[in-house]
């Protein structure tokens, strides 16, 4: 092991040790008496917490017993709530440009360069084909997640608590359990990319382990001090990737490799359109269960079409942006045999090595390469922040184990994945993306049939001041019935490598990806067979 391959290997255990001294502050901060209210329920005495398990209590912080964590985190206007409401008073932040560069920066990254790429090299599209892709299939699956922003300011309640009016109760707690693996998966996906690129910098000196641990640390760092501090590394953390992509283009343009390529039609065409299209969409999309999260600290009366439209173009520029000019760079490795040779061995890390050092700004392309590879903390914020919530929607108990547990937790579970994962890469983006388009095709054919069929498309309809109690939205049978129903339909219409649905192998030569389509309508016929029938047997 060379010098310094055992500096960065210093660094990253000391980085460890610092963050084993967090976790035990944070365990200290948080023993403090855990109160749980409701007044309806208190009053009469029928309020029964022990053997109650549909009842979903709120932590609140005894003030006089604040730890050091929580005193420090107050200081640096850093957020210590977890899942419990965000009341009326503490929503100041009245700004359409927080709302959209929360989006801007997450989807500015490499992973979204890297999304981009596959088009060419997995599905051998040509570049028209790609770009049409990229739009249609990005703006359907960003329109979910700036409609779903819409409740966070109000209501003020994240997405998961906002869940158990759109799905019912029980399959609530589904979601949220699939959400914390979805959390982890997105996590390692973007790391891989990321470690790409700092692998191939100064010929493979850092190994790829120790690329990943460098960004599970940083990304920790930033997500411990919760909503503010995200918001505030969300709003300028973009400028220096745009800085980066905007270099691609310039030397791009000057290699002379970029190729339109063969438009060609046909059935096999199509079913790799529809692939790549599934892949585009779970990415788009799937900040959906996220959405509120980051709105929730809005003022009720700040306009909505603001917040939609915010998040709406924070979504759209970078992901058509980003996956477009990760098309077109792929296009040289048709081209350029280098390029080819590059993109083989380190795939998309080797790929942006060719366009920005070789032949091209030597040690400047690699500091690029560097910046870039640390934009992948972006992405990942918004990953590591809401799994807490999603982890202490899944069950009562798990409310008192603070978040910045569930955090770390899930950083490091999300190390543990990444580094074997990081040489099948390929593979292991395209699948995962198809998967999330999934699970988040059925959830929102079930969100949308309640919002716009059984509460007639008005947030007065909710009552959401009562979300402690369970009466106050659907038990589940129906949404969890409409769930598996929507699982079925993703399995006759996927086409993985690992699995190939009847109905999806049956489109072209190598089979075509329906299933988030398949399982979305699925879900939504079962939902609106099953809603009517829960309304008027079980009367919510």
């Amino acid at each position: 092991m060379n010098y310094l391959n055992i500096r960065f290997l210093n660094h990253s255990l000391c980085v460890l040790y610092c963050l084993s001294d967090l976790v035990d502050f944070a365990m200290t901060a948080y023993e403090k008496e855990v109160i749980v209210t409701d007044a309806k329920k208190e009053s009469d005495g029928s309020l029964d917490l022990e053997n109650d398990d549909n009842y979903y209590g709120v932590v609140e912080e005894d003030s006089k017993k604040l730890g050091i964590v929580d005193k420090w985190a107050q200081k640096l206007n850093a957020e210590t709530k977890g899942i419990e409401r965000i009341s009326d008073d503490e929503r100041t932040q009245a700004s359409v440009f927080a709302a959209g560069s929360m989006w801007l920066s997450a989807n500015l990254v490499i992973a979204t360069f890297s999304l981009g790429t596959l088009g060419i090299t997995v599905f051998g599209l040509s570049f028209w084909q790609c770009v049409l892709v990229i739009l249609s299939f990005s703006f359907m699956g960003a329109f979910s997640v700036a409609f779903f922003s819409c409740f966070g300011p109000k209501f003020g309640l994240r997405q998961m608590l906002l869940s158990r009016y759109f799905v019912g109760n029980f399959t609530c707690r589904i979601f949220s359990l699939i959400n914390m693996i979805a959390c982890v998966g997105w996590g390692a996906v973007n790391i891989m990319a990321a470690a790409q690129l700092l692998h191939i910098v100064n010929n493979g000196a850092l190994p790829p382990w120790v690329g990943c641990i460098i960004l599970v640390a940083l990304t920790i760092i930033v997500t411990f001090f919760g909503y503010h501090v995200i918001h505030i590394y969300e709003k300028w953390s973009w400028v220096p990737n745009a800085i980066c992509f905007i270099a691609i283009i310039a030397r791009m343009a000057k290699s002379k490799t970029f190729t339109y390529g063969t438009t060609v039609g046909g059935v096999t065409t199509a079913g790799n359109v529809l692939s790549f299209g599934g892949a585009v969409y779970g990415y788009a999309t799937g900040w959906t269960t996220f959405a509120a999260d980051y709105t929730v600290y809005q003022p009720k009366s700040y306009p909505t079409w603001k917040i939609f439209f915010g998040v709406l173009g924070g979504l759209m520029f970078p992901l058509c942006f980003t996956m477009i000019l990760g098309a077109a760079c792929a296009t040289g490795t048709l081209t350029n045999e280098r390029w080819n040779e590059l993109y083989s061995k380190n795939a998309v890390g080797g790929l942006v090595y060719a366009v920005l050092v070789e032949e091209s700004l030597h040690g400047f392309g690699q500091f690029l390469c560097v910046l870039l590879a640390l934009s992948t903390v972006a992405n990942n914020i918004p990953n590591m922040y809401s799994i807490a919530l999603s982890a202490q929607s899944v069950w009562n108990p798990l409310i008192k184990v603070p978040r910045i547990v569930w955090t770390i937790a899930g950083n490091l579970v999300t190390l543990a994945i990444c580094i074997p994962a990081y040489y099948e890469f390929e593979d292991v983006m395209h699948n995962f993306m198809n998967l999330i388009a999934y699970y988040l095709g059925i959830y929102q054919a079930i969100s949308y049939s309640e919002h716009f069929i059984y509460r007639k498309g008005k947030f007065a309809n909710y009552d959401y001041m009562n979300y402690l109690d369970p009466k106050s939205y659907a038990a589940g049978y129906a949404g969890t019935f409409a769930f598996f129903v929507g699982i079925a339909g993703c399995v006759l219409g996927m086409n993985q490598v690992w699995y190939q649905g009847v109905i999806g192998k049956k489109i072209g030569d190598y089979g075509g990806d329906i299933g988030f389509e398949m399982g979305l309508g699925f879900a939504f016929i079962a939902y609106n067979i099953a809603r009517p029938l829960e309304l008027k047997y079980v009367g919510r």
